[in-house]
């Protein structure tokens, strides 16, 4: 089975979206329907990270994911990366992340746990 990655659903929903998707197509292709998202000691259900996924996606007008390790154990998923993304405003943010979870049967995120850290911007030339 074809499991689904983190990196991918953050190019898909944040990072560079499909103008004819639909926010709601791009979170039933990665998030199964009874998908949990625990981040900074919060858990959302699938409703709540729909309507934080939303709020992120109107903020955010560009960025770039680097996936630094990444295994997954079958139903099990762990992943670290960093992204860099540029907001409405101009300014940017560069995280590291680290996330673990499960997949449902269809492969899809059924759980994320992440946490993370500031990452001091690494100029550009």
């Amino acid at each position: 089975m074809t499991h689904v990655r983190i990196s991918d659903a953050l190019r898909a929903l944040v990072f560079a979206p499909d103008p004819a998707l639909e926010l709601h197509q791009v979170i039933d292709r990665y998030y199964a329907p009874d998908y949990t998202h625990r981040s900074d000691g919060k858990t959302l259900n699938r409703d709540e990270f729909v309507q934080m996924a939303a709020g992120i996606r109107s903020k955010v007008t560009g960025g770039t994911v680097t996936v630094l390790d990444e295994l997954t154990d079958g139903d099990t998923y762990a992943e670290r990366h960093v992204f860099r993304i540029t907001l409405a405003d101009g300014t940017t943010q560069t995280r590291e992340v680290a996330i673990f979870g499960s997949f449902a049967e269809d492969g899809r995120f059924r759980h994320l746990s992440e946490t993370g850290f500031d990452v001091a911007d690494i100029p550009t030339a």
